[in-house]
């Protein structure tokens, strides 16, 4: 499928964008991805124009809305040659971008299972709770990519965070007690890993300034960017509701008596004659 070269003259609220991108990964396969949620109109990757290789990031435009919604909810944070790939609206992304919805609710998980837990996991069972921003990230040494056993989780709000250190906190993920509280903060804007002491997220300061953030009226209204506007309690969703089942087909009848030596079984013998009744005396 041909390239489109302007993604601005696309139907964005159908448009997908797709991050994070393996340089294996190319045009054709993501159409042929893609293809099975729905009809796909047309793909671009942006390419370096001395390399000719694509940037890590692509845009997918679906014939219908519906489609696009849906390849949100069940590609995002799937792994594409070992990397989690993200799949967001491109119209929310350049309205506003991911970070105007940063308001400090941080959270930093920590004793985390370095084979078992990934990121695709930490979506999975934090999405629970509320919209998660920006996909969730964990620390990972540079040269061998093994998982350091700690990573963060940010969320649109406060209430979303308290209730996922409420519930979360000191339970088992793959058979480890986990950690779950607020980041620390660092001048730069990064987080900590947790150990050294400093000032949290969720201050007070911090939940007023989130309670007044102009950039959450982009997650109200259908056309919000698939940003997600009640906690997942679902991870594989229909894009439309189901038609209801069919009734169970009638039981089948009763098999032929059985036949012992090619001769039926005589029927079963009548029941024996009431007593007679009692002389009167």
């Amino acid at each position: 499928m041909s390239s489109f070269l302007n993604v601005e003259h696309k139907n964005q609220d159908a448009t997908c964008y797709i991050g994070n991108l393996d340089a294996a990964c190319d045009e054709s396969l993501l159409l042929e991805l893609f293809s099975q949620i729905g009809r796909v109109l047309s793909v671009h990757m942006p390419k370096d124009k001395l390399t000719n290789s694509h940037n890590g990031y692509g845009f997918i435009e679906f014939a219908d809305t519906t489609d696009a919604d849906y390849a949100m909810q069940i590609m995002n944070m799937n792994k594409l040659f070992g990397r989690p790939i993200k799949v967001s609206k491109s119209s929310f992304d350049k309205k506003t971008g991911m970070n105007s919805l940063d308001v400090g609710a941080n959270l930093f998980i920590g004793n985390l299972d370095p084979v078992d837990v990934d990121e695709k996991l930490l979506y999975d069972t934090f999405s629970s709770f509320g919209t998660i921003i920006k996909p969730p990230k964990i620390m990972r040494d540079d040269m061998t990519s093994q998982s350091k056993g700690f990573g963060f989780v940010s969320y649109d709000s406060f209430e979303a965070s308290d209730m996922a250190i409420e519930c979360m906190h000191n339970q088992y993920l793959c058979n480890r007690q986990i950690i779950v509280q607020y980041a620390f903060k660092k001048a730069t804007g990064s987080e900590e890993t947790g150990v050294v002491k400093g000032e949290r997220h969720g201050s007070r300061a911090e939940r007023m300034l989130a309670a007044n953030n102009p950039m959450r009226k982009y997650l109200k209204g259908p056309n919000s960017g698939g940003i997600q506007h009640t906690p997942n309690t679902m991870f594989a969703t229909s894009a439309t509701l189901s038609a209801p089942h069919p009734p169970p087909p009638p039981l089948p009848p009763p098999p032929p008596l059985p036949i012992h030596n090619s001769v039926p079984l005589p029927p079963p013998l009548p029941p024996p004659p009431p007593p007679p009744p009692l002389p009167h005396s």
